[in-house]
């Protein structure tokens, strides 16, 4: 029997560390922060423990918090103050992550990037413009065109309050370059979008939505969002994003969707972020509660496992802790 090949002598600690090939890092990772209008006080979010949706006068001390950690950027939701049918409030000078923008600019170093989508400001929880009578009628869903008016409002409004980084999160069809165009045309050509190029519609959403206060208060997002069982599908939506001018190329969810960040990673010459999805985070958690598993542990693995398929990014809600332990 020949064992001149033994991998194991590469295993030994000491070299094992040496000859790592995937490496994980608190600058990879990207904080989500939720800032509530509603509230004059934090509030937990039973679903994701651990979390809480934090008053406007509290964003600084939480990203404050998160920086302690090492880890660098933040991706800032909001909760807004009232709704209505087109979500106005999400593109006001006075809005809920304007103000949280402008306050943690101006007094930490964190890399801010905002959220951009229309779900949690509008009454009806879909991700735009309602088409006349999609309450009544299922087969009707989001006017596209009309939306795209706002995205591009909602993406200015941000960049004038200080964003680093704008991320659009709706799927709408050509929402890339409708905010790239209305960018450009308001002098914020060197503003970065990190689009959701690649967004299915996932049973793994649910904890988020309670923290964002964000479900659809009627039918669901297929008609908007990618079919689970597409792959190929991903690869269009992510070359039309890249035409566009899409900047960072995120993939959402992380783990069951490992394949596609590995095969974006591979086609596109982009940044690649991956978004460790609530759903992720609470059933590690459950698992974690009930004594089956070691939390600390699994979270860190599940992380490298998303940076090895190809993330360059990872947006997670176990920023902090894993951060800490590296």
């Amino acid at each position: 029997m020949d064992l001149t090949d033994r991998p194991r002598r590469l295993r030994r600690d000491g070299v094992r560390e040496l000859v790592r090939e995937t490496e994980l890092r608190a600058s990879d990772l990207i904080a989500p922060v939720f800032v509530d209008a509603t509230t004059d006080e934090r509030v937990p979010i039973d679903t994701m423990p651990g979390h809480e949706r934090v008053p406007v006068d509290d964003a600084v001390d939480r990203v404050e918090e998160v920086l302690e950690t090492g880890v660098e950027a933040v991706i800032l939701f909001g909760i807004p103050e009232s709704k209505d049918a087109r979500g106005t409030r999400a593109w006001a000078e006075d809005g809920v992550i304007q103000e949280a923008t402008r306050r943690i600019t101006a007094e930490t170093d964190a890399y801010v990037i905002t959220d951009l989508c229309l779900c949690e400001y509008t009454d009806h929880g879909h991700c735009g413009v309602l088409e006349d009578d999609a309450a009544e009628n299922p087969r009707l869903t989001v006017d596209n065109d009309e939306t795209l008016d706002l995205l591009d409002r909602i993406a200015v409004s941000q960049a004038e309050a200080g964003a680093d980084m704008i991320a659009p999160s709706g799927m709408m069809d050509g929402m890339v370059g409708a905010i790239r165009e209305g960018l450009d045309a308001a002098a914020f050509e060197d503003m970065p979008i990190m689009s959701y190029a690649a967004k299915y519609e996932s049973s793994f959403y649910g904890p988020f939505r309670d923290a964002a206060d964000g479900a659809p208060a009627f039918g669901d997002r297929r008609h908007y969002q990618m079919d689970p069982a597409n792959g190929e599908e991903a690869l269009r939506e992510v070359s039309l994003d890249v035409e566009q001018g899409a900047d960072v190329l995120m993939v959402k969810p992380a783990l069951p969707y490992l394949d596609i960040v590995g095969n974006v990673d591979r086609e596109f010459d982009r940044p690649v972020a991956a978004y460790n999805v609530s759903g992720e985070y609470a059933m590690l958690h459950a698992a974690a509660e009930q004594g089956w598993l070691e939390l600390e542990a699994t979270a860190l693995e599940s992380l490298i496992s998303i940076k090895r398929a190809g993330a360059d990014l990872i947006i997670t809600y176990f920023a902090e802790d894993v951060a800490e332990r590296l």
